[in-house]
């Protein structure tokens, strides 16, 4: 069995999911001295795979060119924690639900990835939540450009991630990317990309040792 194919079947016969976070990611993985920021705001975000007859896909936003942050950039759904949330998964809905009009019901959440450090001073909580077809999105055209899915085998393939730098304060800053068709998915998307590669990988490890 293929990588890919083991990765699928992990997902969807099992619903298997990374466990709570027991690691820190962030930008500084690539670039040791840059350190975390020292004060953190909390926040999360939704990994939305979409479970699609010919295979899994995920779900991206690219953000609007008129934001004061990350402009123009793509991402996952997802934003700061508020009071009323209780949880990065109450968090990583309701921002979801706002941002692209994903319905809940629509959305399985099955775990999380670790935690993730943005040099903005974000602590990030990613969600994975497998969504169920058919449904129907209203992005918020004061946040979002555009709603469009990459195959997971895209994101698995051994070709990805590749590393790439660009100068910030005269020094070279090291991040992953994972160039699509006239799309480019770097930063803190890419990080968490690397991190759920990591964590479907050794899901279809075991269940693929399992059936043995």
């Amino acid at each position: 069995m293929s990588t890919d194919a083991a990765v699928e079947n992990a997902v969807r016969s099992n619903r298997t999911a990374p466990k709570h976070a027991a690691k820190i990611r962030g930008d500084h993985d690539l670039n040791p001295e840059m350190g975390p920021p020292s004060t953190l705001r909390e926040a999360a975000v939704l990994v939305p795979l979409v479970d699609r007859p010919e295979e899994l896909t995920v779900i991206f936003t690219q953000r609007t060119a008129t934001l004061s942050a990350h402009a123009g950039q793509i991402s996952f759904p997802g934003g700061r924690m508020e009071p009323e949330d209780g949880t990065p998964e109450e968090t990583a809905l309701r921002e979801t639900a706002e941002e692209i009009g994903l319905e809940r019901g629509r959305i399985e959440i099955v775990g999380r990835l670790d935690t993730y450090v943005t040099r903005t001073g974000f602590r990030v909580t990613p969600v994975v939540g497998v969504v169920t077809p058919p449904f129907i999105l209203t992005p918020d055209p004061t946040e979002v450009a555009e709603v469009f899915e990459v195959p997971l085998s895209f994101i698995l393939d051994p070709s990805n991630p590749q590393r790439h730098s660009r100068e910030f304060l005269g020094k070279p800053r090291w991040f992953y990317a994972f160039p699509y068709p006239q799309r480019y998915i770097w930063g803190a998307t890419a990080g968490m990309l690397v991190n759920l590669r990591d964590v479907l990988g050794a899901a279809a490890r075991e269940t693929g040792e399992g059936a043995d």
